[in-house]
């Protein structure tokens, strides 16, 4: 820079640099590197303190996020119970039954991003106050002394396209408000989502993008490091969204929080000397000495300033490495999603991933979580073994099971650690009762006779709520499925049961799972393996052939005899309609087919189909399904489906 300096004196003409940097930007080029110094020497001359400016008002801002008044209104909105159970149901589906204190923090970190994004609304364009139909902008207003005690310095104003309303949409900056309009668009999202941050004491920053978008970060005490959060689209830990998805040409990414300013553009880009190229505010010395100086002020009267200073040090080295680490070619990054696709386009944010969405071309191998399914399935032959014994008819026999339903709605609808529901006997035949105990215990669920003996009180077995909080959901969606399918069967009998899908013993189950993709994180693989329903396994490259492998328990081998599959709840044209079973006994150095199926057409959402095995007695301990192509190829990239169960023989 010296050199520079002299080369370039604080009166030179930068006519010729500005013209350099104008041709590059128009033909997508990055800077050589002596022009990025050059036009550095020049932003030294121009500087102004713009960079500061731009930076101050939001390290007020931050601080009302350390308001106890605003933490308490934002924790009342909150369910923090449902939250709580989701985040360790989705470690249980990892097979962590018993999380550090870290572990849950994080897990419910990420089902509060989650929550957010389903509890806070976009606007693009408000609905008329009046009438509630579209409007049009007309404009900036002049905020109202109400407005303006929200921090509201712009409104903007939308003239009815029905009636003659103008409808006002101040841009809150207080969080206070937005916790009760939970609407607006990304400053307000980010600004909102990261008061609830602090309201569960993760400690958190505001990071500001000056091309325009604002997210959150948090410091993760089980990954040891700041995690990447966009509210805006329910997104976590996938910094390169923006670079590599959006198409950004970033330029400074800066975090804001009670404890300091830093920047962390490094983090959030692969293609630092372009960056660097478009920093052209202030040199980068000037920068940092701007960042220090922020950063000092609000760490004056820290007692943790030695853990605050490590924390630095080691986020710095950590954003080098990954500054020069190489990028994850497997993982495809949307484009923007929020915000009506015109905006967006014209934004230039679209992306060019028309399935917009967070997905990988490959995946690790995941473990199953899901003895519990096979436990619920298999307890329910009993229960209808005993329907046939005692003759009853079918509109009995489905009074009987909706008894059983009710039971299990009233248990979800509970608070999960202190689950509990009653079952009056003069509804439900006592004879039930031992048939129904082991569907119970399927569900980490016991029965107690109550004290007048015309009742029984259903709650948890044990101190972990978290087994029945995984199983609750398979056993009703089963349960719902079970009372169709009686419904449909004109009396009961053993061949009648036989006929019926979910009444099969020996399923197959705690085996391990590999894809040649899946939908990040909620068309995982191992989802086409849990028995809920609304979950399912999604291969974003898969419409025109893809596959999926399970491999069994301690690599015992089986015998399969039967599978089903079920469809997703949506999109039929991503319904598999060809494929082929194949099983190994050497690893999948040779494969024997044991199914194959072509046109297959599932009518409905959630249709269950069953396959008997065409080539039995083939010992494996490696299935593989290759699904060659989906219902509409045309019409998508995609394939989904609901579920698969494999059963193996009783020998």
């Amino acid at each position: 820079m010296r050199l520079i300096s002299l080369l370039y004196p604080r009166s030179f003409d930068c006519s010729l640099l500005e013209e350099t940097l104008r041709r590059r930007r128009s033909q997508k080029e990055p800077l050589a590197e002596e022009e990025a110094m050059m036009f550095q020497q020049f932003a030294a001359q121009q500087d102004n303190g713009e960079f500061e400016r731009r930076i101050r008002p939001y390290v007020s801002q931050v601080l009302m996020y350390e308001d106890p008044v605003r933490q308490e209104a934002a924790r009342k909105t909150v369910p923090e119970d449902e939250l709580e159970e989701k985040a360790l149901v989705s470690l249980a589906k990892e097979g962590n039954f018993e999380p550090s204190k870290e572990e849950r923090n994080y897990a419910f970190l990420l089902q509060l991003l989650f929550w957010f994004k389903r509890s806070f609304s976009w606007v693009n364009e408000p609905s008329c106050d009046y009438c509630g139909n579209k409007t049009i902008g007309q404009g900036m207003g002049t905020p109202l002394t109400s407005e303006l005690a929200y921090g509201a310095n712009r409104v903007e104003l939308y003239r009815c396209t029905s009636c003659p309303t103008i409808t006002r949409f101040p841009r809150y900056n207080d969080p206070l408000k937005l916790v009760e309009t939970k609407r607006g668009r990304c400053g307000e999202w980010a600004n909102c989502f990261t008061l609830y941050c602090r309201t569960f004491g993760y400690d958190s920053r505001l990071i500001l993008d000056f091309t325009d978008h604002v997210w959150t970060e948090c410091f993760s005490h089980s990954l040891g490091r700041w995690i990447h959060l966009d509210p805006c689209e329910a997104v976590y830990d996938k910094p390169r969204l923006y670079e590599k998805g959006w198409g950004k040409k970033l330029n400074y990414v800066i975090a804001i929080s009670k404890d300091g300013v830093c920047d962390v553009t490094k983090r959030y880009t692969k293609k630092w000397h372009e960056v660097l190229s478009r920093r052209t505010l202030t040199t980068e010395s000037s920068l940092q000495a701007v960042l220090r100086t922020l950063t000092r002020e609000r760490r004056a009267t820290s007692r943790l300033l030695s853990a605050l200073e490590l924390r630095d040090r080691n986020e710095q080295e950590e954003l080098e490495r990954n500054l020069h680490s190489p990028d994850d070619a497997s993982v495809s990054l949307p484009g923007r999603q929020s915000g009506d696709k015109e905006w967006r386009i014209l934004r230039s944010e679209f992306g060019s991933d028309e399935n917009n969405s967070v997905s990988s071309s490959s995946c690790p191998v995941r473990t199953c979580v899901d003895d519990h399914v096979t436990n619920i399935y298999d307890s329910f032959l009993p229960i209808l073994t005993q329907f046939v014994e005692d003759g009853l008819p079918v509109a009995r026999g489905v009074e009987v099971l909706n008894v059983i339903k009710q039971v299990l709605v009233d248990l979800k609808n509970a608070s999960f650690k202190t689950r509990k529901a009653r079952l009056t006997l003069d509804s439900f035949p006592e004879q039930f009762l031992p048939a129904v105990e082991g569907f119970l215990l399927a569900l980490s669920l016991k029965s107690e006779k109550d004290a007048d003996g015309k009742s029984l009180t259903v709650g948890l077995v044990g101190n972990n709520p978290t087994k029945t909080a995984i199983a609750l959901p398979v056993a009703l969606d089963a349960l719902r499925e079970l009372v169709t399918d009686l419904s449909r069967c004109q009396n009961l009998s053993k061949d009648s049961l036989s006929l019926l899908p979910l009444v099969k013993q020996n399923r197959v189950c705690s085996g391990s799972v590999l894809a040649s993709g899946e939908e990040l994180p909620s068309g995982i693989a191992t989802a086409a393996f849990d028995g809920i329903q609304e979950s399912k396994w999604e291969e974003p490259n898969g419409a025109k052939g893809c596959w999926i492998m399970y491999k069994t328990l301690y690599n015992q081998m089986q015998e399969l005899i039967a599978y089903e599959i079920m469809s997703a709840n949506d999109a039929p044209e991503r319904d598999p309609k060809d494929w082929v079973l194949e099983g190994s006994n050497d690893g999948g150095s040779t494969w024997h087919v044991l199914d194959k199926q072509t046109s297959q057409v599932f009518e409905e959402r959630f249709k269950r189909k069953s396959y008997k095995i065409t080539s039995p007695g083939f010992q494996a301990n490696l299935f593989r399904f290759r699904f060659l192509c989906v219902r509409d190829v045309n019409s998508t990239s995609r394939l989904q489906l609901g579920s698969i169960d494999l059963y193996k023989s009783q020998h």
